[in-house]
C-alpha cells in the first residue's frame, strides 16, 4: 500500500504536535535531533505503555468520554515532546509503537463520545496511529488502526459502507503473517460486519466462519496485552450476534448475544451495556415485549455512569421503540428511565 496515497484518501486530519507522519522519520530523528532535545529511553516508553493500560481500562469500563481529556493531555504534554527528543533507533521504534497505541486509544475514545465532529477527529487519530505503527514496523498496530477507521466508517451510515468494507479488507491484508488466532478473529469479524452492512452476505458468512475458526483455537489461551488480543470468545459472540442481525438471522443473533452474557460473561460495564441494548432490540423485533423489557431493565442498570455514544444510542433506540406501547406501564417506566439517562448526558 502506498502510505501517502492511502492517507490522503482516508481523509485523516493533521495533528501537528506529532510531527512524524513521513517515512524514515525515526532514522532522521536519530541522525539530526538537536543537541538540546530531551533524551528518551526505555523508561519513557514503559511510562506510555502503562498509561495506555490504565486509561484503556477506565474507558472500557465507563466509556470513551470519561477520561479522554486525560489521554489527550498526556499525548500533547508528555509524548509529543518525547517524539521530538533524542533516542536510539531501537528506542525510537518502541516509542513510535507506544505512541501509536495511545493515538489509537484516543481515536476510540473520541469515536465513543456523542459530539457532532467526533468522527472527523477520531479518523485523524486513527490515521496518525497508522502512520506511527507503519514507521515502527508494527503490522498488528497498523492493522488495528485500519480497523478503527473501518468501524468509524460503518457508524457513519450506508453512504460510507463501501469505504468501511475497503478498509476492513486492507486491515485483514495488512495483518497477513501474524500468528495469534485471537487477533485474526478480531480482524475477520470486522470484515464480516462490514460485508454484512454492505449487503455482501456471501463474504460476510465466509469471513465470520474464518473468524469463528480462529477464535475457537483460543478458548483456553490467556488474553494478550495488545488492543487486538483482548478479543475473547465472549466478545466474539457479541460481534457474531451483531453480524447475524445485520444478515437477518435474528434467532442466531439472539443465541450469540445470550451466549456473550450468560456463558462467557463480559467483564466490562460498557461492554455488557452494549450487548444488553442490542439484545433487547432483537427480542422486541421478534415480538417478545416481555423479554425485551427484562433485558432493557438490566441495560439501564448497567448503563449508569457510562459515558459512551453507543450506550447513549441504545438508550435512545429503546426509548423510541417503547413509545409504541403507551398503554404498557412497564414499558413506559423504562422509557422514562431511558429519557432520564439521556437528559443527564445532554
Amino acid at each position: 500500500m502506498d502510505r501517502r496515497s492511502f492517507l490522503t484518501s482516508s481523509g485523516g486530519g493533521a495533528l501537528s504536535f506529532l510531527g512524524v507522519p513521513d517515512a524514515d522519520a525515526i532514522t532522521r530523528r536519530v541522525l539530526s535531533a538537536p543537541v538540546g532535545a530531551v533524551r528518551v529511553g526505555s523508561g519513557e516508553v514503559e511510562a506510555i505503555r502503562q498509561m495506555v493500560q490504565v486509561l484503556g481500562d477506565n474507558a472500557a469500563e465507563y466509556g470513551g468520554g470519561h477520561v479522554r481529556h486525560l489521554a489527550v493531555g498526556y499525548l500533547t504534554q508528555n509524548v509529543g515532546p518525547w517524539l521530538e527528543g533524542r533516542y536510539t533507533e531501537a528506542t525510537g521504534r518502541d516509542l513510535y509503537a507506544e505512541a501509536s497505541r495511545l493515538a489509537h486509544l484516543i481515536g476510540w475514545m473520541t469515536q465513543d463520545r456523542p459530539d457532532d465532529d467526533a468522527g472527523d477527529i477520531a479518523r485523524g487519530y486513527y490515521t496518525h496511529a497508522y502512520r506511527l505503527a507503519d514507521e515502527a514496523n508494527e503490522p498488528e498496530l497498523a492493522a488495528t488502526a485500519l480497523r478503527g477507521m473501518a468501524v468509524q466508517a460503518m457508524e457513519l451510515g450506508p453512504r460510507h459502507h463501501a469505504r468501511a468494507l475497503a478498509l476492513s479488507e486492507k486491515c485483514v491484508d495488512r495483518a497477513k503473517g501474524l500468528s495469534d488466532p485471537r487477533i485474526m478473529a478480531y480482524y475477520q469479524s470486522t470484515l464480516a460486519e462490514a460485508a454484512a452492512l454492505d449487503g455482501d452476505h456471501k463474504l460476510a458468512a465466509k469471513s465470520l466462519t474464518a473468524s469463528q475458526n480462529s477464535i475457537e483455537r483460543t478458548a483456553d489461551a490467556p488474553t494478550g496485552t495488545s488492543w487486538a488480543s483482548h478479543f475473547t470468545i465472549g466478545r466474539w459472540a457479541h460481534s457474531s450476534g451483531l453480524i447475524l442481525a445485520h444478515m437477518g438471522d435474528l434467532d442466531g443473533a439472539r443465541v450469540q448475544l445470550h451466549q456473550a452474557l450468560a456463558v462467557h460473561g463480559l467483564d466490562r460495564r460498557r461492554s455488557r451495556a452494549n450487548v444488553l441494548g442490542h439484545l433487547g432490540a432483537i427480542h422486541l423485533r421478534q415480538g417478545d415485549l416481555d423479554g425485551a423489557l427484562t433485558v432493557w431493565k438490566d441495560f439501564l442498570d448497567c448503563a449508569e455512569g457510562v459515558q459512551s455514544t453507543r450506550v447513549r444510542d441504545s438508550a435512545e433506540d429503546m426509548r423510541m421503540r417503547l413509545a409504541r406501547y403507551p398503554n404498557d406501564v412497564d414499558a413506559q417506566v423504562l422509557a422514562q428511565r431511558a429519557a432520564t439517562l439521556l437528559a443527564r448526558r445532554a
